[in-house]
């Protein structure tokens, strides 16, 4: 079973990283090319039929940006039910705001680090 960038998610996976958010690409700078604690992550991988914003493989770590748009009721639930499913498949996620990506970048690198 294909688990990890899924060929049918190729496309959408090239699509997000051409129209990353600021918060993504600021947070990309900071962590790319092993930059942070020697982590290797990749931006845009599929797990299932998700596509996460960050994963470290070693770590089994998974960070996801939250814009405005994650406020939203039905997005708040589907954003539950989608962290429940990686979870139960042993992946560890970290949620962050992207105003709070963009204020606290030495905390949001702590947060990674302690859990990685």
């Amino acid at each position: 079973m294909e688990v990890h960038n899924k060929k049918s998610l190729k496309e959408i996976r090239r699509t997000l990283r051409q129209t990353i958010t600021p918060a993504e690409n600021f947070l990309w700078q900071q962590i790319r090319n092993r930059k942070l604690n020697k982590m290797k992550f990749k931006r845009q991988h599929s797990i299932g039929n998700y596509i996460v914003d960050f994963y470290c493989a070693s770590s089994r770590l998974i960070i996801e940006l939250d814009g405005e748009v994650h406020n939203v009721p039905e997005q708040i639930e589907k954003d539950k039910s989608r962290d429940e499913n990686l979870k139960e498949m042993g992946f560890k996620i970290l949620r962050f705001s992207n105003e709070y990506v963009l204020s606290n970048i030495n905390l949001v690198k702590q947060e990674i680090i302690k859990n990685s």
